[in-house]
């Protein structure tokens, strides 16, 4: 038998105190709670007895654990409530955590700026060159290629250069987007024991951060759908849960639409996160729902949204986390309405492709 050594690797958590590997969890358990503190530890506290979260030699305990979030300000106790509530801290350390997580093993350098498919002034020289014209930025002059051409037709001892022989270089062109990022909150979002919605927050969580971080000049409204749709700022995001909801698509980008009007971007997007049908709508003042199987009367409501949006020149990304064909079937037809994309993905790899898809941008020429 032949044994092979190799250069140990500790894992990431190696250097992490006690605390900080705790810490980790419990906010994978915030999520999935929909920020209850008291449901969260309630569940560190049984993973701990099951598991060995925390080892003898640590020397530390739940209870200095729980000590130590109130000391470092992640919780506080709120007398109104009577329990323990999330802080602000804790709400951004939420965001800024969900972006580490789903971008750590995207491409470094992808983020920073949205490039069309177009060339124009711009921020980042391209190695391309093409003709100078009448009112082009000298800072892009591509002097080499300049004065060869100079050459042609005179030398150093005559140096005699004409506008005909300037050569810029091209320059990708920058744009601001304006975003609404559409989340599934129906009941099918957590049935057949996979928990769905939780992934969804953190893509929220996720593209938030990364827009304030990054895309100064870029826009994010975040829309939760069920029965109705209603409007849910960043700060909410954790405390998102689903309900007994039926699945009104149609309301969802209605309001998306209505929000993006309102925006003076040049490109305009809605991203939708959903794993179901569109069930139900509002019809008469009252709610029209349909459970079972696809309601051609639904369905054509919601793909006159997406010819609205196309009218508009909103383009609706689709991203459908479940995996039956009448459901593909039901986001083809909206694609094609919109003129937009889909992706089938599962919620494993979900957050990669939507920020893959944002950083790439790709938009048509403003």
């Amino acid at each position: 038998m032949k044994i092979r050594y190799s250069s140990y690797i500790p894992s990431p958590d190696h250097n992490k105190t006690p605390f900080q590997k705790l810490k980790d969890i419990f906010d994978q358990l915030l999520l999935i709670s929909g920020g209850d503190v008291s449901q969260a530890l309630k569940w560190l506290n049984e993973l701990d007895r099951q598991y060995n979260l925390i080892k003898p030699e640590d020397e530390y305990s739940m209870a200095q654990f729980i000590e130590d979030l109130k000391e470092q300000g992640f919780i506080e106790f709120d007398d109104e409530q009577n329990r323990m509530i999330l802080t602000a801290k804790t709400e951004v350390n939420l965001r800024k955590n969900a972006f580490e997580e789903i971008f750590k093993n995207l491409k470094k350098g992808t983020v920073g700026e949205h490039k069309t498919d177009f060339t124009g002034r711009g921020m980042e020289r391209q190695p391309e060159t093409r003709a100078f014209q009448f009112g082009d930025d000298l800072t892009q002059l591509d002097t080499t290629a300049s004065v060869l051409n100079v050459l042609k037709h005179s030398n150093l001892e005559a140096f005699d250069m004409q506008e005909d022989d300037l050569m810029m270089h091209e320059t990708d062109h920058y744009t601001g987007v304006a975003t609404v990022l559409m989340i599934d909150l129906s009941h099918s979002m957590i049935l057949y024991g996979e928990d769905r919605i939780t992934p969804a927050k953190k893509v929220a969580l996720a593209l938030s951060e990364l827009i304030l971080k990054n895309f100064a000049k870029d826009s994010l409204d975040i829309i939760a759908f069920g029965d109705d749709a209603w409007q849910v700022s960043i700060k909410d995001l954790p405390y998102l849960q689903v309900g007994p909801f039926h699945t009104n698509t149609k309301a969802g980008l209605e309001m998306a639409r209505n929000l993006l009007s309102r925006k003076k971007h040049s490109n305009k997007q809605i991203f939708m996160i959903t794993d179901g049908k569109p069930s139900a709508m509002f019809e008469y003042g009252k709610l029209y729902k349909n459970s079972y199987g696809l309601d051609r009367k639904i369905v054509n409501k919601v793909l006159d949204e997406a010819v609205k949006c196309r009218r508009e020149k909103i383009e609706i990304t689709t991203f459908m986390i479940a995996q039956d064909p009448y459901l593909q079937n039901f986001v083809h037809e909206l694609t094609e309405a919109n003129g937009g994309k889909a992706y089938f993905t599962g919620i494993d790899n979900l957050g990669g492709v939507v920020f893959q898809d944002y950083i790439k941008n790709r938009k048509k020429r403003v």
